[in-house]
């Protein structure tokens, strides 16, 4: 199979806008690059980025590898990228709205009813609830990959609780560190403007006639895999990170305990999924969220970012029909590519996969951080066994697709610099106010060679990634 190499093209010259970058890895000394990874695993460790991982035995926190080699994306390539996820989260927002009040598209029969309507995170409390702006995720984790000749595919949508923008930040702070030079010869777009542009983003969905809103973080606490960023994210924007016994909801209006007495909440930018929201109203276990939380939000006196019920857009059997959606909402034709999906719950599309099982990779509708999944051409036999007979026992909870030839990108790992494959999260954000995002995202490389799963929980790494502002390279 061959793959795209970011850096350099099938004849071996390198991309024009990896020159600068070539040329620097030429002159650098080896012993200098080691020195300054170990700098940056030193750093990462004393600022405390490290990240969970559900069911490990050696520890319950450990560093999420970052690899010094930047991966960069050209200008014009960028453009191209910000005007699909633009696209592409007006249009799910638009899905959303419908879906919870007039459901047009299902009357129009492009979507089956009952993907939507049976679907598990589908939320039937939210049916008829407007929200400010008509915005439900206002904050979207869109995962791209490369593939083929280059060409740019979403894989997923990440609607609910999307994480890693604190590692895409810190990550750009380490590089600015350890290489300044390089940035000397390089110009990049910002990205440290994120959590301004975050606060101004929830500021901007208040409930109506509040002017000068108050915002919290809402975490399930230190426990969580993503606890580091709740913490930095709410100490970035300077406003308070709450857990779900610092609030309480009297008349239906939600206020947080201050040693000051009770102050009224306007916007509560959740880190905490739906069933753990509101005893009251999901899982009454549930001891993270607050009582009548769903009250108060349905009564319009607190906004949730992101809304209730948006999981349903982000179903990996949903996403066959988001160019549908874009077609249907925007009357536009999508920029960015999807991958070809078989719905499993339809005999044919099930019957092929079936026959194919080796040559694909098949996911679970509600999998994620890569768990849950079968990647044909890497699996054993008896792996293949064991999900033929998970899918004929439960066809509707699984999609398949392709495997895609992901592109590759230079990375330092024990034996030197070896291309490993990567995908991206650029973060987009949404408002009343319109669609922004700052340009890169956070770049997930898969360590291990030959390896296709970058999600961080499954081994890989992250990369800072650079948007060039302009074609030109700067320096020598």
């Amino acid at each position: 199979m061959d793959f795209y190499n970011e850096m350099s093209a099938a004849d071996g010259r390198v991309r024009p806008h990896y020159q600068a970058l070539a040329a620097w890895l030429d002159s650098t000394p080896p012993e200098r690059i080691a020195r300054k990874r170990a700098e940056a695993d030193i750093a990462f460790r004393r600022v405390g980025i490290t990240f969970a991982v559900y069911g490990e035995e050696a520890g319950k926190e450990r560093l999420i590898p970052f690899d010094i080699i930047p991966r960069i994306i050209g200008a014009d390539e960028w453009q191209t990228l910000e005007r699909g996820m633009r696209q592409r989260v007006l249009a799910l927002n638009r899905f959303l709205h419908d879906i919870y009040h007039g459901q047009d598209i299902l009357r129009a029969g492009l979507i089956p009813r009952e993907q939507v309507m049976g679907n598990a995170q589908y939320r039937p409390i939210m049916q008829g609830v407007d929200v400010p702006g008509g915005i439900y995720a206002h904050i979207a984790g869109v995962d791209v990959v490369r593939a083929g000749a280059g060409e740019f595919y979403v894989l997923e949508d990440n609607l609910r609780v999307p994480s890693g923008v604190s590692y895409m930040l810190e990550n750009r702070k380490m590089m600015m560190r350890l290489f300044p030079e390089l940035f000397a010869r390089h110009q990049i777009a910002p990205v440290r403007h994120y959590p301004d542009l975050l606060q101004e983003t929830l500021r901007a969905v208040a409930p109506q006639g509040v002017n000068d809103p108050t915002v919290v973080v809402l975490t399930p606490g230190a426990y969580n895999s993503a606890y580091f960023e709740h913490s930095f994210l709410a100490q970035q924007m300077g406003v308070e990170l709450v857990e779900g016994r610092d609030l309480f909801v009297r008349n239906d209006t939600v206020y947080m305990r201050t040693t000051q007495g009770p102050r009224r909440v306007d916007v509560i930018y959740r880190r905490i999924d739906d069933d753990f929201l509101d005893p009251e109203a999901f899982r009454a276990d549930s001891a993270l969220g607050v009582p009548g939380l769903m009250r108060a939000y349905r009564a319009g006196t607190v906004t949730l970012a992101n809304a209730v019920g948006t999981g349903v857009a982000d179903d990996k059997s949903i996403y066959p029909y988001v160019p549908e959606m874009i077609r249907f909402y925007l009357g536009e034709e999508p920029i960015l590519n999807s991958v070809p999906t078989y719905m499993c719950r339809k005999p044919d599309d099930l019957a092929y996969v079936l026959a194919h099982l080796g040559e694909l990779v098949v996911k679970e509708v509600h999998g994620a951080g890569g768990y849950g999944m079968l990647i044909g051409p890497k699996a054993t036999r008896e792996e293949i066994t064991r999900f033929a007979a998970l899918l004929r026992d439960k066809p509707d909870g699984y999609i398949a697709q392709p495997t895609l030839a992901l592109s590759n990108c230079p990375t330092f790992v024990d034996e030197g610099l070896a291309p490993r494959h990567l995908d991206l999260r650029p973060f987009v954000l949404s408002s009343g106010q319109g669609v922004r995002m700052v340009p890169g995202g956070l770049t997930r490389v898969a360590l291990t060679k030959g390896s296709l799963v970058v999600n961080s929980s499954q081994g890989g790494g992250t990369k800072d990634t650079w948007v060039l502002e302009n074609h030109a390279n700067h320096g020598a």
